[in-house]
């Protein structure tokens, strides 16, 4: 990794290289947004907002997820309250179709244009597939037109294959963290199986959704190593999670991520990816609360996830529609992206 030399002013680089030009941050050049001082924290949110609306424009992706099956996952993902291998209080469940279609219906009326299904698995078998063909077909025969997408685990061709037949438009498959940070987080599979994944998907024609969680334990070093390999994915979509600390996993008693670095976080990714759609996922609430959502959403950020996520409670859909009224930040119409 080349360094930044220490006269360089980072920020007065980005405007010019990412900024102007469209090029997204070095891996050096995100080490030093992440170390920026307190002060120039401001200056950095307001830059990325810039690159933003340069290279995005103002509209904002509002999505709603649901999980199809929950609990009893075989991996062993130490930030995962759904592993089966730890005494976390969730238990295994799987929704029915109608209450799939149900929340499909319930998450358009919000005004989202984007419906994930997920379920906890290492990859999906073929019951799983099954239901959600049931699942997409009813979704439509309901009258709804929203944007469907999955995250199901890590696939075979076959199965990514399936999902482009389905009309499933994007994938969600996290790399979670650095390569090199791997597998001090999940030792029952490989960050190289996740990556084999997200190339499959990519080259089928599916829109790539790949993030990761910041505060497990890596170093500020290994959050820039992880914001340059996720722009190496070109990913259409970046969820950035920080983490929730579950009872009953190895990262229960983990200290939340404090909010001028989560938003200094932001504010990185942004830079290492200009054209990259970020959206605030889960931890958000928790680690920066309502001004730092708003801050966030001025420093970066243009998508967000409304609702609950999977076993953990978010802010209601009707709180977080009303923040980007205030923002005056446009919602991104369905016709718009079909």
């Amino acid at each position: 990794m080349t360094a930044v030399p220490e006269t360089t002013d980072v920020l007065a680089v980005a405007r010019e290289q990412v900024l102007d030009r469209g090029e997204g941050l070095t891996e050096a050049q995100v080490l030093a947004v992440l170390r920026l001082s307190d002060e120039r924290l401001p200056e950095a949110l307001q830059l990325a907002h810039e690159v933003r609306m340069r290279w995005c424009g103002p509209e904002v992706e509002v999505e709603g997820i649901i999980s199809l099956k929950t609990g009893g996952c075989p991996e062993d993902c130490h930030f995962c309250s759904q592993s089966g291998r730890f005494p976390t209080p969730v238990r295994s469940a799987w929704l029915d179709i109608p209450g799939l279609v149900k929340a499909a219906r319930q998450t358009k009326e919000t005004g989202a244009t984007e419906f994930c299904i997920v379920a906890a698995v290492r990859g999906p078998d073929a019951r799983l597939l099954g239901q959600v063909r049931e699942g997409v077909k009813a979704i439509r025969e309901d009258g709804n037109d929203i944007q469907i997408a999955c995250s199901l685990g890590m696939l075979t061709q076959a199965q990514v294959d399936e999902l482009v037949e389905m009309g499933v438009h994007r994938y969600n498959h996290n790399l979670e963290t650095a390569r090199s940070h791997f597998p001090e987080v999940v030792t029952t599979h490989s960050w190289e199986e996740r990556w084999d994944t997200l190339r499959m998907v990519g080259e089928a024609g599916m829109e790539v959704c790949c993030g990761g969680i910041i505060g497990m334990g890596e170093t500020v070093e290994q959050r820039a190593e992880f914001a340059v390999q996720l722009a190496e994915l070109n990913p259409h979509e970046v969820p950035m999670n920080f983490l929730i600390p579950q009872p009953g996993t190895p990262y229960e008693h983990y200290e939340i991520v404090e909010g001028r670095d989560a938003l200094r976080t932001v504010v990185a990714f942004r830079l290492a990816m200009p054209r990259t759609m970020l959206r605030f996922a889960g931890g958000r609430e928790l680690t920066l609360g309502d001004l730092g959502a708003e801050q966030g959403m001025l420093g970066g950020i243009n998508a967000i996830i409304v609702g609950n996520y999977l076993t953990n409670l978010g802010r209601p859909a009707s709180a977080d529609l009303d923040m980007l009224a205030e923002l005056k930040m446009p919602v991104k119409a369905l016709s718009d992206s079909l």
